[in-house]
């Protein structure tokens, strides 16, 4: 995250967990976030953590930050990117989402990941399997780095396609 001003609303009172809130609802419409990083913005921005935290679950209650719709978007939009999801779990696990929320959104055992990843293989590396071990090997660590399971590589790699 990139060093900001402090916010003026936090200069002049960085306690006031209204502020924070205005502040709050200021980065939420530029992107939804999840309630932890949300907080730490607002710290970073020169608000107190009482404050932040205060403001935080107040948009909390109102529903206007939630980390179960945070994390769905987040896996649509890394999964449409060629992401598996070790890497987008793990990017959650980073963002401070539950465990439980994570598994919900993420469901790495579906079979869907599994038809995700041949695809991302085919569109690296074209519709031909790879035949050496070698290739192989190449293949598998560019899916495995995109954040696949090592059982949809497998799966991706031997040609089967089909989950």
């Amino acid at each position: 995250m990139r060093r900001r001003k402090p916010d003026p609303a936090a200069l002049a009172a960085p306690d006031d967990p209204r502020a924070a809130r205005l502040a709050a609802l200021k980065l939420q419409n530029r992107r939804d976030h999840g309630a932890r990083e949300l907080a730490e913005r607002l710290v970073a921005r020169g608000f107190t953590r009482t404050a932040a935290e205060t403001a935080v679950e107040g948009l909390r209650q109102e529903r206007l930050v939630d980390d179960s719709r945070y994390a769905e978007h987040l896996v649509v939009y890394h999964a449409n990117r060629g992401r598996g999801p070790v890497g987008i779990a793990h990017r959650l696990r980073e963002a401070g989402v539950p465990a439980e929320t994570i598994e919900a959104a993420v469901d790495a055992g579906s079979a869907d990941w599994r038809r995700r990843c041949a695809e991302v293989r085919r569109r690296r590396f074209g519709p031909k399997p790879p035949e050496t071990w070698k290739e192989k090997g190449r293949q598998a660590r560019f899916l495995t780095q995109r954040g696949f399971s090592a059982e949809q590589v497998r799966a991706a790699i031997g040609g089967d396609d089909e989950g």
